[in-house]
């Protein structure tokens, strides 16, 4: 059943990249004929032509993150698989990747500014503010998540936190060997691929455990590690692209794949049962009902207004040739949709009532792999680990990313520059992150909770409704350019009602406490640059 189910979307997924893809290339007007901002405004930092084999890899690294594993199985174990996949599959293809591709391809046609810069060529100075404001709010909620979820990771498999230190020293040397050394990207891959994967087995090696690390700095390990990772975060941001977010990036995405095909593999040869109930409740404790809950538990892997952040902030600046915006902005989303797949089926096998059901989603993630990848003869403890680190470097991928783009929302929202910018820029961003991680925060009901789990629905709807006001300036673009909105209109209809509700019942549900207070601020914020984008299609 499981095989079946999988197949299925797997060609859902191969036919949507060939068909609505090509025909999304003939709609936008790709042209390969015009120089790329790579190109055009070269300066050896951020705005570097890349392969699109590396692009793709960096792309789809910072996009993924824990969000397409973490929200899916959030939402299955409580609603049951079937909604789920519904919204995993039909949201990859016709909402997520669409506005994917299309915040790439503006940014390239648009010097590649981000979101809120194009906003500013269509909106007014106010929306061009808020649109600002509200990404770099939505950048710091991912940077508290992530952050808080990787040293979570850490603490609890020493062996992954060993082979992550080990994986960016890889990275730096791949960096130096193609930018400095002028290796092919070819055979450089042959030479450090291979030790990303003697990684895996060498962090279980030589694990940095949790005791280990209490002693060395008197902290709680989690606590512990959210400083570290705070501060890797600072370094990551500042450097050139080239030294360490492209090739950890490219090798990262070697993982990701491999994770990948081996999910692929387990399910499709492990003749696996759907234990799990399709459909559980309406409502679930704690979360609350299915509409509007589902479609801000699944962001990354359906839909997220976060890969518009990435699209329009280095990929965009990064970009060969137009005709790369299909693969790296829709192929990566669907991609994207399939890891979700797999995260689905990691629930999908659990048996009803199973305990691990209840556990946090990294665990139960980890646990499926094991088994998937035990059907190809790995022992299922390396299968686990090799889980976890594919995870980890989704997460750490993502932490520098976005600290990265903060930094440059951060900078043109205060029209700051020089060599020096970028750092104040990322010391400011980085401020809000490290006080989060490091305090304890409070769920609704007064109980004391890890800070992914407290800010996780606030984020999902800010992510979500980030998309939704993304579509909203394509709208306005494609207007300008005398093309059909619909292709965009529907999905941004729906993907606002969806988190303005769902922003709503947090206000409700947590009153003015900081996640309801932010909420309020959200809601309040869109709504304005709604009526904002109404003003200008009216005046155009």
């Amino acid at each position: 059943m499981l095989t079946v189910v999988f197949l299925i979307s797997l060609i859902a997924f191969a036919a949507a990249y060939v068909v609505y893809g090509g025909y999304l290339v003939r709609f936008f007007g790709v042209d390969d004929a015009r120089p790329t901002p790579s190109h055009a405004e070269y300066d050896g930092v951020d705005r570097v032509p890349a392969n699109r084999a590396v692009l793709l890899g960096h792309h789809f690294s910072s996009i993924a993150g824990a969000g397409p594993i973490v929200g899916p199985i959030i939402a299955g174990a409580a609603f049951g698989w079937l909604p789920a996949l519904l919204w995993v599959v039909a949201g990859s293809i016709l909402v997520g990747g669409v506005h994917d591709f299309a915040a790439l391809f503006v940014s390239i046609r648009h010097r590649a500014r981000s979101i809120a810069g194009i906003a500013e060529c269509y909106m007014s100075p106010l929306a061009y503010k808020l649109f600002l404001s509200f990404i770099w709010l939505t950048l710091v909620y991912v940077l508290i998540v992530f952050t808080d979820l990787t040293a979570a990771a850490y603490a609890s498999d020493g062996g992954v936190a060993s082979s992550s230190l080990i994986f960016i020293a890889l990275a730096i040397g791949f960096g130096l060997c193609v930018y400095r050394a002028r290796l092919t990207v070819a055979f450089s891959s042959i030479l450090f691929v291979p030790l990303v994967f003697l990684a895996v087995w060498a962090g279980q090696a030589a694990p940095i455990r949790a005791e280990t690390v209490r002693s060395l700095t008197g902290l709680d390990p989690v606590k512990a590690w959210d400083i570290v990772l705070v501060a890797y975060c600072f370094v990551a941001s500042t450097t050139p692209v080239w030294i360490l977010l492209q090739p950890r990036d490219y090798l990262s995405s070697y993982l990701l794949y491999a994770s990948v095909l081996g999910g692929i593999a387990g399910i499709a040869l492990g003749g696996f049962p759907a234990s799990y109930p399709a459909f559980a409740v309406w409502s679930a404790p704690g979360l609350g009902g299915l509409f509007p809950v589902l479609f801000i538990t699944i962001a990354c892997g359906a839909c997220s207004g976060f890969h518009a952040v990435v699209a329009s902030g280095t990929s965009s600046k990064q970009i060969d040739r137009e005709a790369d915006a299909k693969l790296v902005g829709y192929g990566a989303m669907l991609i994207e949709g399939v890891v979700a797949v797999i995260a689905l089926a990691t629930v999908i096998i659990l048996a009803k009532g199973d305990a691990l059901a209840e556990r946090p989603p990294i665990e139960i993630y980890a646990a499926g792999i094991g088994r998937f990848l035990a059907i190809l003869g790995v022992p299922q403890d390396i299968g686990r680990s090799f889980g976890l680190l594919a995870l980890s470097s989704f997460i750490l991928t993502t932490l520098d990313t976005a600290t990265r783009l903060a930094r440059y929302i951060l900078e043109e929202f205060l029209g700051i520059t020089g060599p020096k910018a970028r750092y104040w820029s990322t010391l400011a961003t980085l401020l809000l992150p490290a006080i989060f991680v490091l305090v304890t925060l409070r769920d609704a009901r007064g109980e004391a909770v890890p800070a992914w789990k407290a800010v996780w629905p606030a984020f999902g709807a800010s992510n979500q409704l980030l998309a939704a006001l993304t579509l909203l300036v394509i709208t306005l673009w494609l207007k300008k350019g005398g093309k059909r909105t619909a292709i965009v209109l529907a999905p941004m209809a729906f993907m606002i009602v969806m988190t303005v509700w769902a922003l709503a019942l947090l206000v409700a549900r947590h009153g003015p406490s900081p996640i309801g207070a932010i909420a309020a601020l959200l809601v309040v914020m869109a709504l304005l640059l709604v009526w904002e984008t109404v003003r200008a299609l009216r005046a155009r």
